[in-house]
């Protein structure tokens, strides 16, 4: 996946991929203290258990693991605190009707600095049965299989 100028990927969610179905996709900002945006720059943050919910009209990103900064103070931030997620109010009212449907849920699959600012893109995703996780599996190694046969004949 190319990504576009001016992104520097922090932390990228592939269990999400392997886990989920990703649908429709949304890039939100979040509402970080100084530290934790330090921790962000030294990579030191992960996704894989984090989740996002709608509490209260608001978008909340819960389960993400932002380590302390090495360099803070008493005043460190909390590594585990639900942090705001920031997104237009009709990208919000969205988000609400699809969670409500059967079996969606949001999920974050990438999270990056965009000119500066910290960015998490946010997916609306429904959960992969165990024969579908099985069906990509035989599907990756089927075209890995086809690879090797075609560099083979070159």
């Amino acid at each position: 996946m190319a990504k576009p100028s001016g992104e520097k990927l922090i932390a990228d969610n592939r269990r999400a991929r392997h886990d989920y179905h990703l649908l429709d996709r949304y890039e939100a900002g979040l509402q970080l203290t100084g530290t934790e945006v330090k921790s962000l720059r030294d990579g030191r943050v992960r996704l894989a258990q984090a989740y996002a919910d709608v509490r209260d009209g608001e978008v909340w990103l819960i389960g993400a693991h932002i380590d302390e900064y090495a360099q803070g103070n008493v005043a460190n931030h909390d590594p585990d605190r639900d942090r705001k997620l920031l997104l237009h109010r009709r990208e919000i009212d969205s988000l609400i009707g699809q969670v409500q449907e059967k079996g969606l849920t949001l999920v974050p699959t990438r999270l990056y600095f965009k000119n500066g600012r910290a960015k998490l893109e946010l997916a609306v995703a429904r959960g992969k049965e165990q024969r579908d996780k099985r069906r990509d599996i035989a599907k990756r190694d089927a075209e890995r299989d086809i690879q090797r046969a075609l560099r083979r004949r070159r």
